[in-house]
């Protein structure tokens, strides 16, 4: 199998909303994410040919993600009064609005899923929301125990 990793970083603001610890309230995180890919067969023909994918396209696709939520405010919907999100988007601020609970967990399912989309054989997404803790999602079962670093 061959297999390719980028990675990309984000600065962004969130809260957990119902949850009763430090992480209810708005705070923000240096994200670092990391996208794996994998195939066993190597592109035959062209410009790509003896490659799995240009390393170009897949960190610019990334990028383009990581860029999209960099500097914001990233919540979940239905999580904020429409008057909040009013008085918010008068001021000028970016929001990002996802459908679900702006954690590590569900980030690495979100980024997995998009490069996904964008044609991508995607092995695994990991998402560092501090230098020591991360979350990492993959669709199947490996035969070895996950690797973390």
């Amino acid at each position: 199998m061959y297999q390719l990793k980028t990675e990309a970083d984000f600065d962004s603001a969130h809260f957990l909303s119902g949850y009763t610890g430090k992480c209810s309230n708005i705070h923000g995180h240096r994200w670092h994410v990391e996208i794996e890919i994998e195939s066993r067969n190597l592109e035959k023909n062209g410009q790509e040919r003896g490659m799995l994918v240009d390393f170009g396209d897949l960190k610019k696709d990334l990028r383009e993600l990581a860029d999209s939520m960099d500097h914001t405010l990233i919540y979940e919907e239905n999580t904020l009064r429409p008057k909040t999100l009013e008085a918010l988007d008068e001021e000028g601020f970016h929001l990002v609005k996802v459908p679900f609970r702006p954690t590590a967990e569900n980030f690495s399912e979100y980024f997995f899923r998009k490069m996904e989309e964008k044609g991508y054989p995607v092995k695994r997404a990991v998402v560092y929301e501090t230098p020591n803790n991360c979350a990492a999602y993959r669709e199947t079962e490996e035969e070895t125990e996950a690797v973390w670093l």
